[in-house]
């Protein structure tokens, strides 16, 4: 299972959400890159990077932060919010995105999203499906829909997506534990070409055996590696072990 630390940025720095209300805003580091390195130093290989700004303004914003991090880093980035147009898209792949995630595009302009997994292939995009009550939310969490989020998976799968993000706002940054019984039931629905990987929540080392054991085959962590709940130590210990 993939160890996927999260940077989220706003302003240009490195911060978190609460339920991803901006409100909630607390920024960990004014230098992203800094914090990317620190993972890399720490035998990470993944970074998951989220353009808060982006995903407000419904465009890509923070694309000069991208191009620092993978300019600077040897890491495998992937690169979501307010990714919406062919040419969001070529400038989060020009800045050094080595996947991109699209959520709301996917729910709103299914045509534009399918286009692009014909266009780069289903290794570089990964369909976000963020979800509330087990219903899809978009627009950085600004807005609830009426998908149920198994169908939603199951009908990206066929057409041709494997990496799926499935996060559970009422469980992002409230350090209260992951959605076990949800990536559990989407994983025993959904055929083995899934690649699941398990966002929001994340609280303690010992949910990691649990998640890989489920059959995520990537985790994503945020606010647990910045307030000291999981330690980089114990990062690259588990990498080692697994």
């Amino acid at each position: 299972m993939r160890i996927i630390p999260a940077i989220d940025i706003i302003d240009g720095k490195c911060v978190r959400l609460t339920k991803g209300d901006y409100n909630t805003k607390k920024v960990y580091n004014e230098n992203p890159v800094e914090v990317a390195k620190m993972f890399e130093d720490s035998g990470i290989e993944y970074l998951h990077v989220v353009d808060l700004d982006g995903a407000k303004a419904s465009h890509i914003v923070n694309y000069k932060v991208l191009e620092q991090i993978a300019t600077k880093t040897n890491l495998n980035i992937d690169f979501g919010g307010g990714l919406k147009t062919n040419r969001d898209l070529k400038i989060a792949f020009n800045s050094g995105a080595n996947q991109i995630t699209g959520g709301s595009i996917a729910v709103k302009n299914p045509n534009v999203f399918e286009s692009w997994i014909k266009t780069y292939g289903s290794d570089r995009i990964i369909l976000g499906a963020d979800c509330k009550k087990e219903k899809i939310a978009v627009s950085g969490w600004q807005e609830e829909s009426n998908l149920d989020v198994i169908p939603f998976i199951k009908n990206y799968l066929s057409k041709g997506i494997h990496n799926v993000i499935c996060t559970d706002i009422s469980k992002d940054g409230m350090l209260k534990g992951p959605s076990f019984d949800l990536y559990k039931n989407i994983i025993e629905e959904t055929n083995k070409d899934l690649k699941l990987i398990a966002s929001g929540g994340i609280s303690t080392f010992n949910e990691l055996p649990k998640l890989l054991e489920l059959g995520c085959e990537g985790v994503i962590i945020g606010k647990a590696i910045y307030e000291k709940k999981i330690s980089l130590k114990q990062l690259e210990q588990f990498i080692i072990n697994n």
